[in-house]
């Protein structure tokens, strides 16, 4: 490996950001205090748990008392599907084929409990189409607000509209999109939404569920009452105070930085274009995450591909489930052909990249191929 290989896996996780590392190290170590303890060194954690909730619901338009922390993404989908699943009146749910595994396999345990689950085809673009959500009863509307593969951003708004419709409580993983494009609870309609802190620039381990106020929803682990009752356990003052940060970071550079990785995005894609003629596009170039750029090199795999490589740190797909020589679900859902997804390529652009970053990327790649 090169000293510095450009990093062009942002969608599999962000690195810490230094203001956010910076913004911990108190708190791992002489601000050591339990946030439930009565103790000045137990307040002092308390103050920092609930401005870190401040932060956090300021970036998605939401009330503090609407954050609940949890260790991650995943756990947040879990406690938004099966907490939701515990108290719901119907037992039916609709979802997309494109979803990521910590929502597919929430869902396929509702299943197996006995649910109807619907779940909506895509279009070329890795779309649903939201007047495709049955009109029938539904418990429970679940969808990715950004696909974590291709990028797609799906019409969450309409998809709640149709879904609360029905009857059903809304949730959207949005652990993709917050941080990288503007995300409002209440524009989007859902009552649920996940965050996943290291997405973002904050570190592993930590992310958090919105709950809208009035929501019905059961706790998935028991214990104590922490976090309203609905996620047990001392909380991981350290990381819930760098998740605040990275959500301050993210609100005040929102806008600029979604810019200027679109830019850089499509430069990325017009000189792969002009350097190997035959590659294939497969994020779509509108409703995408501005910083993310699926390609395909028809005939090769994507994964010999990357490992002849050493100036770039990229993806063939989710790093929930790279590694594995068949065709991305995702791509075939999306229609795309099994000797094209075989070569898919996941490029994540992120703070650091630069434009020379794309020309090396550009010309390790055309050179590899």
């Amino acid at each position: 490996m090169t000293a510095h290989p450009v990093y062009l896996d942002h969608n599999g996780t962000t690195p810490v950001a230094p203001e956010v590392a910076e913004a911990m190290w108190p708190y791992l170590t002489e601000h050591f205090g339990n946030p439930s303890s009565a103790t000045p060194q137990g307040r002092l954690a308390r103050q920092a748990v609930e401005h870190a909730r401040e932060h956090v619901a300021a970036l998605i338009d939401a009330h503090p008392d609407e954050i609940i922390f949890t260790s991650g993404g995943t756990e947040a989908n879990n406690l938004a599907i099966r907490g939701t699943a515990q108290v719901a009146a119907q037992y039916s749910a609709v979802t997309s084929v494109v979803e990521h595994p910590a929502t597919v396999e929430p869902v396929r345990r509702l299943e197996q409990q006995g649910w109807t689950i619907h779940r909506l085809g895509v279009d070329s673009r890795g779309r649903i189409d939201p007047v495709a959500v049955p009109s029938g009863p539904l418990g429970l509307g679940t969808i990715i607000l950004a696909q974590n593969e291709v990028g797609t951003i799906q019409p969450v708004a309409q998809f709640a509209q149709q879904v609360r419709s029905a009857g059903g409580v809304v949730h959207t993983d949005g652990a993709q999109a917050v941080g990288k494009i503007p995300v409002s609870a209440n524009e989007l309609h859902v009552d649920l939404l996940s965050i996943a802190g290291h997405k973002l620039y904050a570190p592993k381990g930590i992310g958090a569920l919105y709950v809208r106020r009035g929501t019905l929803i059961d706790p998935v682990l028991l214990g104590a009452g922490q976090e309203r009752g609905l996620r047990p356990g001392t909380e991981n003052v350290a990381s819930i105070v760098g998740l605040g940060v990275a959500a301050e970071l993210a609100g005040n550079t929102l806008n600029a930085e979604a810019e200027r990785q679109k830019r850089l995005t499509e430069m990325l894609w017009h000189q792969l274009k002009a350097a190997i003629p035959d590659i294939v596009r497969i994020s779509p170039s509108e409703h995408c995450l501005p910083n993310t750029l699926m390609v395909a090199l028809p005939g090769r795999i994507g994964n010999d591909l990357l490992d002849t490589i050493e100036d770039v740190s990229a993806s063939t797909g989710s790093a929930c489930h790279s590694g594995v020589h068949t065709p991305a679900d995702t791509l075939l859902e999306m229609g795309v052909e099994s000797d094209i997804a075989l070569g898919a390529l996941r490029l994540s652009i992120g703070r650091q990249t630069s434009e020379n970053d794309i020309h090396t990327v550009v010309t390790t790649l055309s050179n590899a191929v």
